[in-house]
């Protein structure tokens, strides 16, 4: 359900606190620099991908691509080779893509629909469930049990038509990761929302430098002043913290402009009836941990993930998705030409990643000081080494815990401040 009236007034009175204020808030806490090897020290790049890549909900793929029973799709985005599978009782079904006898792929395309699945090596047989139900020459094995021998399954749960994966049996369940952004979430109508555009960028940084510049409002009056910059007040921006990592941000658009209007926002699109005045009037985005960052609207739910391919290399993927929308037109809200090339908004976003990279690499960088603006960025690597543990870190390479609970949603100490400046 869109926010409740009350909720309405109370991010409009932050809003004009933001613009308010001459420091951060009473009491919000000063941030101590994030240490430069998180960004280059492969130690921590090999605790990320042990721990955060392991433990974390992953998006995978919508139910637009995985059609009707025996549809399949290969998904290999987080260093795990994985079959997900639409089910005959209508569920999708996750398994490592990998025969139970040899260790080979048992598919080896990137999507299709099969109603049996044959490992191409020995000709072992799986069913849509993951179960072995044949193999080659039975007689030549003594005592195989079928039944312990099926496709190895992936923890795989659906928030609307979307797909999430996890490879830790005892992580928490996709809901309770969301939180309350579960319930924030249902007026965008992601069970109704189809795929329109997927595409996948290859960027010469460390994952998380990517990420962060689309996760804070500090960069917008640098690098877009012709496109974000016009249609978003970032003075009166908002953020909000939430457990597990994730963040929120809203900031209003000017008087006479419209939200997204730097965005190819066209008149063949539906418009999601159920969105509320917040995200109808502000820039309203989410930065779901570990690697979601998306603007939810009227228009479109368009995510975009970042995924590590290296220690300073990554895969940038962007996503759109809509209720409907003419035929003959598809909506894009990240890329230009069927997927050629970047719209404008990512292009400024990008453009120094690498020049990031190398400069971070050099013996004149340190570590990060980030301001309250930055603070989500704070937050995630917070939960980032709450996850990996934070006693598997180098003692060099920690964040100080300083963001206490006080500050994470339902909690908000600014709600006492407001119509005083700091």
């Amino acid at each position: 359900m869109p926010m409740t009236p009350e909720e309405v007034q109370l991010l409009r009175d932050l809003m004009e606190y933001e613009a308010a204020r001459s420091a951060p808030p009473a009491g919000f806490p000063r941030l101590p620099d994030l240490p430069a090897g998180r960004y280059t020290d492969q130690r921590f790049f090999d605790l990320e991908l042990k721990y955060i890549w392991r433990k974390s909900w992953l998006l995978a793929a919508h139910l637009d691509e995985l059609p009707e029973p025996g549809s399949y799709i290969y998904w290999d985005c987080a260093g795990q080779p994985v079959v997900l599978i639409h089910g005959d009782d209508g569920g999708i079904n996750a398994f490592y893509n990998t025969c139970s006898h040899r260790g080979a792929p048992v598919v080896t395309e990137k999507s299709g629909r099969k109603k049996r699945f044959t490992c191409p090596y020995h000709g072992w047989v799986y069913d849509r469930r993951g179960s072995l139900c044949a193999i080659r020459d039975p007689q030549d094995f003594r005592d195989l049990d079928f039944s312990t021998r099926g496709l190895k399954p992936v923890r795989c749960e659906r928030f609307g038509n979307l797909v999430f994966v996890n490879f830790d049996s005892g992580a928490p369940g996709l809901l309770d990761w969301l939180g309350p952004i579960a319930n924030e979430w249902q007026e965008f109508q992601f069970d109704t929302c189809r795929l329109a555009a997927r595409h996948v960028f290859e960027l010469d940084c460390n994952w998380k430098i990517a990420m962060e510049a689309n996760t804070e409002v500090y960069h917008v009056r640098s690098i877009h002043p012709a496109t974000v910059a016009p249609i978003l007040d970032d003075r009166r921006n908002v953020n909000t913290l939430y457990p597990n990592g994730h963040g929120r941000m809203v900031a209003p658009t000017p008087p006479g402009k419209a939200a997204l209007d730097a965005l190819p926002v066209s008149p063949d699109i539906a418009r999601i009836d159920t969105v509320g005045e917040i995200a109808r009037s502000c820039t309203q985005s989410y930065g779901l941990f570990p690697n979601w960052v998306s603007p939810l609207s009227q228009y479109a739910i368009p995510p975009i993930l970042f995924w590590p391919n290296g220690i300073n290399k990554c895969r940038m993927e962007t996503w759109t998705m809509a209720p409907a929308w003419k035929e003959g037109f598809k909506p894009d809200f990240w890329a230009e030409n069927d997927g050629a090339e970047l719209c404008a908004v990512l292009k400024e976003d990008t453009q120094f990643g690498e020049k990031i990279q190398r400069s971070m690499e050099s013996s004149g960088f340190s570590g990060v000081p980030l301001s309250y603006q930055e603070a989500r960025i704070y937050h995630w690597n917070q939960a980032a080494d709450r996850l990996i543990g934070i006693e598997n870190i180098p003692p060099e390479l920690r964040v100080e815990q300083v963001i206490t609970d006080e500050w994470i949603y339902p909690n908000d100490p600014r709600r006492a401040l407001l119509g005083n400046k700091p």
